[in-house]
């Protein structure tokens, strides 16, 4: 856990699945038609999945851009690179991420797409403002894990971890 990040907040698959559909229903609420829909990758790729099955859209686009690197992807780029753009102005879109967190992607999207409406499963405060809808916030010093950046491995038991830090 690095200083910026005091929390980690684990995310199963079972609860991002929910969480989107929870993104799905309050889409719908927006009683919107929307022509498309582009996911920013990689995060909002298995959201817009989702979102695209629940809500029927059938034109799905991406827009692939970079803003994290490093050990286990915490260290925020000096600016977002964009490796592809999505066509036009975003008009009728509906762009979807897993996640804004300080914004910096988002605002450089927002650019891009600035008539496009902006939906995020997940929000920190410092971003919150640049996306039109999420479900569901979460402070700025939690790190989010996803279930794709995660895998199981055998938990040692508590006594034996008490023991071996006694040891050391």
């Amino acid at each position: 856990m690095t200083e910026k990040y005091r929390q980690d907040f684990f995310v199963s698959w079972e609860e991002l699945h929910r969480d989107t559909r929870i993104l799905c229903q309050a889409l719908l609420d927006q009683g919107m038609k929307w022509t498309g829909l582009i996911a920013i990758t990689r995060g909002g790729l298995i959201p817009a999945a989702i979102v695209a099955r629940e809500l029927d859209i059938r034109l799905v686009d991406t827009v692939c851009a970079v803003s994290y690197a490093g050990q286990e992807g915490r260290k925020q780029t000096e600016q977002v690179q964009v490796l592809k753009r999505a066509a036009g102005d975003g008009e009728g879109m509906l762009l979807i991420d897993d996640l804004v967190d300080t914004g910096q992607t988002a605002a450089a999207i927002r650019a891009m797409l600035p008539k496009a409406f902006f939906a995020t499963v997940y929000a920190k405060p410092e971003g919150r403002s640049l996306v039109d809808l999420c479900v569901r916030e979460v402070t700025q010093d939690t790190w989010i894990r996803f279930p794709w950046d995660m895998a199981l491995d055998f938990a040692v038991p508590l006594v034996e971890r008490v023991a071996l830090e006694r040891t050391k």
